[in-house]
């Protein structure tokens, strides 16, 4: 029950303030403000309802590290998406025109904001976090990889192989984000990096979504396969390398911490 009571908690503090931001027809200064109102209101609401329901603090989401975690998160999200996209660019699958617009790119700091936020804190603060404590790390990755990329069908222009490498490069590599640190803050500042990166910098499509433009005048053409096509990046091959890459990483990582959870099993008591 404490799953269900998380994630409606968090669900509902996230839909509002969906609701909000998009309310805002992409106007920048309100975007940018209801977009971070709408990240700070969901986090104090995962904080509070966790501590409701399993009598802990919640130190997975301490505000006490957050910047240095952020910091490292946001760094690692930008480095990878700069890779994706020169090799893309490299093939001619990507022309940088020029620039762009500094409104949009605001606009899409706060909504990528919000989204980064509440969706970490739905898939992996409490989707797989509690999901790992019974059945272990590697069946809750896989399932709530796969959940991810489900999700993800439903945009514009999904298909079943965009919905795959969504689950594989951002579920999968995000659950082992968490799982090497132990913490929210890391995973959001990969997932916020990424996403801002495509759309707010280089004006990319991201997931399939329709944005302003942002800093840069940037558009993608030429082999799905390489560019990702009108999904976005995210469905080019190079953007699945990356995220099996970095999965690795993270996964070496949370074994050599001793952080991997394995399954839990029942015993028959006689």
């Amino acid at each position: 029950m404490r799953l269900v009571k998380q994630l409606v908690v968090v669900a509902v503090v996230s839909l509002a303030g969906s609701l909000a931001v998009q309310g805002m027809g992409w106007n920048p200064p309100l975007t940018l403000v209801f977009g971070l109102l709408t990240a700070v209101l969901a986090l104090l609401a995962y904080r509070w309802v966790v501590r409701k329901t399993e009598k802990r603090d919640p130190v997975e989401a301490d505000f006490g590290i957050a910047a240095g975690a952020l910091g490292r998160g946001v760094l690692i999200g930008l480095v990878m998406f700069l890779a994706v996209i020169a090799n893309i660019a490299f093939l001619g699958s990507y022309e940088l025109k020029g620039w762009g617009s500094v409104g949009g790119a605001v606009a899409l700091f706060g909504f990528m904001a919000a989204a980064a936020v509440t969706e970490e804190l739905m898939f992996r603060g409490v989707l797989f976090r509690i999901a790992e404590e019974r059945f272990g790390t590697w069946i809750s990755m896989t399932a709530t990889g796969l959940l991810f990329g489900l999700v993800h069908f439903f945009n514009p222009n999904a298909t079943l192989w965009s919905s795959i490498a969504i689950a594989v490069e951002a579920g999968f590599m995000l659950a082992a984000v968490y799982a090497a640190t132990r913490n929210l803050w890391v995973p959001i500042g990969v997932h916020f990096a990424w996403n801002f990166a495509q759309g707010g910098i280089f004006s990319t499509s991201v997931s399939g979504k329709d944005a302003p433009q942002g800093l840069f005048d940037g558009a993608t053409s030429g082999s799905p396969l390489v560019s990702g096509g009108e999904f976005g990046p995210e469905a080019s091959l190079y953007t699945l390398v990356a995220g099996v890459v970095v999965t690795v990483v993270f996964l070496w990582l949370a074994k050599r911490r001793g952080n991997l959870v394995p399954r839990r099993t029942a015993t028959l008591v006689a």
